[in-house]
């Protein structure tokens, strides 16, 4: 189970982002054949409505910066100013680090909390009630999103689910320092997929300039 949770944020971020790719393609590509004088493809191109496009693309990218976030969290690229506590003793630097992390924890708990709440009232409860059978009374169905026409409930969804994967990623980076004393750390000089390659200036420039007339030795010579 944590194998797949622990790439839950990767999963969720790479399905939204090449979605939303091949949707503004499409719309794009939509929108410039619809200007050609094409008989046939023209008419049918002007009946494809992709008014909607833009909207939903825009609201993935909002899920996206939210389960983002989370995955910040988890491998430790969110930026950070740890001067003051890593000069402190190692006691203390313990202690700084714990409360900063519950802290995290503690504030994108409030936050879901908040979230789920708003989601409820928004429009969720008279979904659920719905789909339960539930006599709904006076409970409002909620706004709904202009083109998509979507319960808006589902757009704001993002807050909770993802402050609350957060509020998880602080928790589990919160007990893996307390266990062995490591943060997750990411080298920002480091591009993933690209190997390793070391070469000192020094140790080039001078093999640049030991062989830098060999073509011209074989040649017979400068000419």
């Amino acid at each position: 189970m944590m194998k797949y949770l622990d790439h839950l944020e990767e999963i969720i971020i790479t399905f939204l982002i090449g979605a939303a790719t091949v949707i503004i393609f499409i719309a794009v590509a939509h929108r410039y054949l619809s200007g050609f004088a094409i008989p046939g493809l023209q008419d049918w191109l002007l009946t494809v409505n992709m008014s909607w496009a833009q909207e939903l693309c825009i609201y993935m990218f909002v899920w996206m910066a939210k389960f983002g976030a989370a995955y910040g969290v988890r491998s430790g690229i969110h930026v950070g100013v740890d001067v003051l506590v890593n000069r402190l003793p190692e006691k203390w630097r313990v202690k700084c680090v714990m409360i900063g992390i519950a802290g995290g924890a503690l504030f994108t708990s409030l936050i879901g909390t908040l979230g789920a709440r708003f989601v409820w009232e928004n429009g969720m409860h008279y979904a659920l009630f719905t789909l339960l059978g539930i006599n709904v009374g006076d409970v409002p169905q909620g706004p709904t999103t202009p083109d998509l026409e979507w319960p808006t409930w589902i757009i704001y969804a993002a807050v909770p689910l993802g402050s609350y994967l957060m509020c998880f990623r602080f928790l589990q980076v919160g007990w893996n320092f307390f266990r062995t004393g490591e943060l997750p750390h990411h080298d920002h000089t480091v591009v993933d997929g690209l190997d390793e390659v070391t070469v000192d200036a020094t140790e080039a420039l001078e093999e640049y300039e030991e062989h830098k007339f060999d073509t011209q030795a074989k040649d017979g010579g400068a000419k």
